[in-house]
């Protein structure tokens, strides 16, 4: 027998709450690295620029 001829390994999917979990890990990972390439600046912009996202959020919640 080939290696041809052997079934593939069965692709794993990645759970939603993994990749929430992934993605929000990245996001402070990236933060971290911000504060620490840009010093305090680099702490407060981001959360600056954050202010509209989490205002429409607020909204979205609020509407049900």
């Amino acid at each position: 027998m080939d290696a041809s001829a052997a079934p593939a390994a069965p692709a794993k999917k990645i759970s939603t709450e993994i990749m929430i979990l992934l993605i929000t890990l990245l996001a402070v990972v990236a933060w971290g690295a911000s504060v620490f390439f840009f010093g305090i600046p680099g702490l407060y912009i981001p959360a600056l620029a954050l202010v509209p996202v989490m205002y429409l959020m607020l909204i979205i919640i609020s509407r049900g």
